[in-house]
């Protein structure tokens, strides 16, 4: 087991990383000092897997644990949903205390941090991602969301967690495809922030894709710290933290014009990468060959790295149009300078539709 701090003052919490965490989560709540009654989120899915395990360590402890369950998949990231388990919080009695547990992967994780945040203007939340994706990314760093029908995340909060459990044992039930799009974001963290941490996935990889534990384990601890120190640096991302957005201009925009049932988050954000990868080159930013050792670390990891091309490059624009991370009708791209360091870039929306047009 190990231990990462995501160091924010007084909303300080800690990531645990390690395997069978999960019959010690009564006894972690309990030293966060909560309120016994509590909410546990999740879907049938993740809930089949390890729903006893948990509300049996909750109950061990004197914890009294609701359970609401939302459907599978992006869709349960809706003003619907969060409407129910408004009502689930309400019928349980629910009072300022009592803490919200994230049961699942990044949709679970964003959807019941979404609700954590805004109940009664706040209640303790527990992260306890189940996927690669929401181990290293999703469930850190507090930006809780759910989704408009013209884009993805426009209705969310800056609201962090108390806690992250990450147990690694959970990984074991996940298809194939989930540990692909997880290492899309571990990929990220070493263009934006750590040349050697890329170095090590170009040569461990394969190994995480194998489910090596200790490699496994290596990289959402690396990962984790990396999210970590750039919260810590930037919590509400004025500046420093757009950085993590590397990929996802493209990626949220090829998610919502396939209405979220297409392409996996990771899969999407690989393609963007990618994409921003070419446009680096194109701009003179890094030299060629570096443009290709990042695609092909995400193709060897089993990601797409290609733009398809029944894609419109106006469609792509007009979502791209809605994202958050706009200035003053700027379009803002994340674009590596080299393997370990990004720089944020504005361009107009015409710049981005003639460079997708001409690629």
């Amino acid at each position: 087991m190990q231990k990462v701090k995501v160091d924010l003052a007084e909303r300080s919490y800690w990531i645990i990383a390690g395997r069978e965490l999960l019959d010690g989560l009564g006894k972690m709540l309990l030293d966060l000092k909560v309120g016994k009654k509590c909410l546990v989120v999740s879907n049938k899915t993740v809930f089949g897997h390890y729903g006893e395990q948990v509300v049996n360590s909750l109950k061990q402890e004197g914890f009294a644990p609701e359970v609401a369950l939302v459907e599978d998949g992006e869709n349960a990231k809706s003003l619907d949903w969060a409407a129910k388990l408004y009502d689930k919080a309400v019928e349980a009695r629910l009072d300022r205390t009592s803490p919200v547990i994230a049961l699942g992967g990044g949709v679970i994780g964003d959807l019941a941090g979404f609700i954590a945040a805004t109940f009664m203007r706040g209640v303790p939340l527990v992260q306890i991602p189940t996927t690669l994706l929401a181990q290293v990314d999703s469930s850190v760093g507090g930006k809780v969301a759910i989704n408009h029908p013209k884009g993805k995340n426009l209705i969310g909060a800056f609201y962090q967690p108390r806690l992250v459990v990450a147990d690694l044992t959970t990984l074991t039930t996940l298809p194939a495809r989930e540990i692909r799009a997880g290492m899309a974001e571990v990929i990220k963290y070493g263009v934006i922030w750590d040349a050697c941490f890329f170095e090590y996935l170009e040569q461990e990889g394969k190994n995480a894709m194998e489910m090596d534990y200790e490699v496994l384990q290596n990289i959402v601890v690396k990962s984790c710290s990396i999210k970590a120190q750039v919260v810590g640096r930037d919590e509400r991302e004025n500046n420093l933290r757009a950085i993590l957005n590397y990929g996802h201009t493209i990626g949220h925009a090829l998610e919502t014009l396939t209405d979220y049932n297409f392409y996996s988050h990771g899969q999407a954000v690989a393609i963007g990468m990618a994409v921003a990868a070419e446009m680096a080159v194109k701009m003179g930013l890094i030299a060629e060959e570096m443009g290709r050792r990042i695609t092909r670390l995400l193709a060897a990891c089993g990601l797409p790295v290609t733009l398809p091309a029944d894609f419109a490059p106006e469609a792509i624009v007009n979502c791209i149009l809605l994202d958050k991370k706009n200035k003053q009708g700027l379009v803002s791209f994340i674009l590596p300078e080299a393997i370990g360091k990004v720089g944020i870039y504005q361009f107009s929306p015409e710049q981005v539709l003639q460079y997708l047009k001409e690629r």
